[in-house]
């Protein structure tokens, strides 16, 4: 018998073999019912079609060079992220749902007909259908979509795409027109500024009464170069600060939420918010695939939600502080043109006063006039080449394909399932069998019975499902009986007849079986034999024999019939059988009967050379102990693997208690094949099954008579004391 070792250093690989060889039976039972419950379970999930529409996306640039070639193909994770995130936003599933009405779809299949609201409807289109994954190192994106309709799946995932498209175009067109529009007003001003300063120009001419004089001519003066000079930064300046504020002013009007999709963008260049972002995205990421497979009161869920509520709360702040930066840098910006001018308002107070100071207004007038003029036409330059930047087709999204309603589902995926049932139900079942063998309490091969019980083992029957009689001397499936007599008469007293009981300790361990099989090997050894069937209560003897019951031993020690009556001839014709009698509730071969029965027995001890008793269980019935009394000995039979070791070793104190020898043990039904010391004597039994005696098949010689194949060493006894 296979046992499982105490440690893990006697542990062998043929321990484990053995081990699946003994409970395949389990094994396999264990890895039907996983394999056909999965098969089951799988063919009533509900079917899932998969639909998947690909698109490439590209990070636009903040400015393009005048008649240069476009060139975004450069992969940006950070950017991919992103723009998966924003795939999943409710402001590209809302417009989805609205225009498939998902409401409505969703209602029938899961709310009795209702539709569902709108946030319940993202939420499960989020959660159980949409599955948005970029492509590794590159920036095309994959909107999967699983729906129990093949034509809705792929109606969702190329809604998503065309929604995604149209929101990045608008998007795009709508930062440049409104750039465009601030534009054109800041033009608009500063050609009303020429317009003024051009008729201030032709005023102060009049007032000076001065004609003739070139507008364009230059003085070398050294105080009017400086005032120009002055100008100039002036100009400068005020072109800085109108920038300035334009991009504070856009900024603000920005909402807070969807800041952090500028991040990346030419707009906002600032290290520690990139990093923030990125972390903020990581975490997002995780707390999504932990949704996914964790519970809302998970641990490690709860810690990745407020690790990034927090991560996004600090990248928040540093959003507000840029905002406040790009205020302070306006602010800046302004102060240092209200500076200049006033340092240039001095300046022109002091040219006044210099010898020029007649002319110096018309100068101051028309400097300005130029200073307007310039600044004028560098926003005509200025809005013409965002005019043409505005015209140049935009590159930054593609459709790669169009989803397309699937042939067949997506999920459950058979093969799958069916992988990982055999997978787990051999596992299950390798466990299950491993647990029986540690959990089971019974003895584990020879040398354990011998060990705990100190008794022999006289024979070990092999596992037969239909055991036929085997009572012929050459048959080799009787060798294991042969073998039990052989060991048996050695144990006992040569010479002498013998009356023994083969009893076991529990119920259904084959014992009737195996002690007839015995007796027929016996008494074709040339013993005399007779089988008692002394199991009253539930005789067994008579049916293997195929003879009536009645009359037997108990119709003797009720003395309502004598033994020569009952004693009846076995079919076989090598040996005498007495029944177990009339059938009475309450017959049983209590102390009552003792003194009949050892009157009996010693009655047949000098008419037979063995008296075997066919016994009930020792443990639960008196009739057992009362037949080990009147014996000479008891024979001990255990069936592999069917009862404890605490009920044999009971069994053992109560026949000690009754100070009656225990021959030897028996053990019985032990299946062929289980390793350790079991195997030595079953293969050892089936190596001669198919063997040819060398006078010709069957052991006949060629007169076909059968020759004769053993010895008999029975010693010799007296004259036949039978009548």
């Amino acid at each position: 018998m296979v046992s499982l070792p105490a440690s893990k250093d006697s542990a062998t690989l043929g321990d484990f073999v053995g081990l699946l060889r003994l409970r395949k039976s389990l094994v396999f039972l264990v890895l039907a019912i996983v394999v056909f419950t999965t098969l089951g379970v799988t063919a009533l999930l509900p079917k899932w079609y998969l639909s998947t529409a690909k698109i490439g996306v590209q990070k636009p640039e903040s400015e393009m060079k005048l008649f240069q070639a476009q060139n975004n193909a450069y992969y940006d994770p950070y950017f991919v992220q992103q723009q998966l995130e924003i795939i999943q936003s409710e402001k590209i599933l809302y417009p989805v749902i609205a225009n498939l009405g998902l409401n409505a779809i969703l209602g029938k299949q899961l709310n009795e007909g209702v539709p569902l609201p709108d946030g319940v409807c993202y939420k499960y289109l989020l959660g159980k259908m949409l599955r948005i994954e970029s492509r590794r190192s590159t920036s095309i994106i994959e909107i999967n979509v699983y729906a129990r309709d093949a034509k809705l799946a792929a109606d969702i995932a190329n809604n998503i795409a065309h929604v995604y498209e149209t929101d990045r175009l608008t998007l795009a067109m709508s930062e440049q027109s409104e750039g465009l529009t601030k534009l054109r007003g800041e033009l608009e001003k500063q050609e009303q500024a020429v317009v003024t300063q051009r008729d201030r120009v032709e005023k102060v001419r009049k007032e000076l009464d001065i004609a003739g004089v070139d507008l364009s001519q230059r003085y070398t003066d050294m105080d009017v170069e400086n005032l120009r000079q002055m100008q100039n930064s002036l100009i400068a300046l005020r072109v800085d600060a109108i920038g300035r504020k334009t991009r504070w002013e856009r900024f603000r009007s920005i909402p807070t939420a969807e800041r952090r999709n500028l991040v990346n963008s030419e707009l906002i260049q600032d290290t520690n918010i990139q990093n923030l972002l990125q972390a903020y995205l990581i975490s997002d990421q995780n707390v999504t695939k932990l949704m996914a497979r964790l519970g809302s009161a998970h641990p490690d869920l709860i810690a990745a939600i407020e690790n990034s509520a927090k991560i996004q709360q600090q990248l928040d702040n540093q959003l507000r502080g840029y905002e406040s930066s790009l205020e302070m840098a306006y602010k800046e910006a302004d102060a240092r043109v209200t500076e200049l001018e006033r340092q240039l308002a001095k300046a022109k107070v002091d040219q006044i006063l210099s010898a020029r100071e007649r002319m110096r207004p018309f100068e101051e007038a028309t400097t300005k006039l130029e200073d307007e003029q310039r600044l004028l036409t560098t926003l005509k330059l200025t809005l013409r080449q965002r005019e043409i930047d505005f015209q140049v087709p935009k590159k930054t999204i593609e459709i790669l394909n169009t989803a397309e309603p699937a042939r067949s589902p997506s999920k459950p995926n058979w093969g799958l399932n069916i992988f990982f049932a055999f997978v787990f139900g051999g596992i299950l079942g390798i466990g299950s069998a491993v647990l029986l063998e540690y959990l089971d309490t019974s003895f584990r091969n020879v040398s354990d019975v011998e060990s705990k019980l100190s008794l022999p083992v006289l024979g070990v029957i092999p596992f037969m499902r239909e055991p036929a009689e085997k009572h012929d001397p050459s048959s080799p499936e009787g060798e294991p009986y042969r073998v039990l007599q052989t060991n048996l008469n050695l144990a006992l007293r040569a010479g002498q007849s013998s009356a023994l009981v083969v009893l076991s300790s529990g119920p259904g361990e084959g014992k009737s079986t195996t002690l007839r099989q015995l007796a027929l090997c016996m008494a074709a050894a040339g013993e005399r034999v007779l089988l008692i069937d002394s199991d009253v209560r539930r005789p067994t003897q008579h049916k293997l024999a195929d003879l009536p019951r009645e009359p037997g031993l108990t119709d003797i020690v009720l003395n309502k019939a004598a033994w020569t009556d009952a004693v009846k001839r076995d079919k076989s014709g090598l040996l005498d059988f007495l029944p177990s009698g009339t059938a009475a509730n309450n017959v049983t071969l209590s102390l009552l009967y003792a003194n009949k029965l050892r009157e009996l027995v010693a009655e047949f001890k000098q008419r037979y050379d063995k008296v075997l008793f066919d016994s009930p269980p020792i443990i639960g019935v008196s009739d057992a102990s009362v037949l080990a009394s009147i014996s000479d000995g008891v024979v001990l039979l255990i069936q592999h693997r069917r009862n404890p070791e605490s009920m044999v070793l009971r069994a053992r104190q109560i026949i000690d208690g009754l100070k009656i020898p225990i021959i030897g043990v028996v053990l019985n039904q032990v299946p062929t094949g289980t390793g350790e010391d079991y195997g030595y004597y079953t293969n050892n039994y089936s190596y001669y099954r198919h063997e040819t005696s060398p006078t010709g098949q069957g052991g006949n010689d060629k007169n076909g008579k059968r020759a004769p194949d053993r010895l008999e060493m029975r010693e010799k006894r007296g004259p036949d004391k039978q009548s």
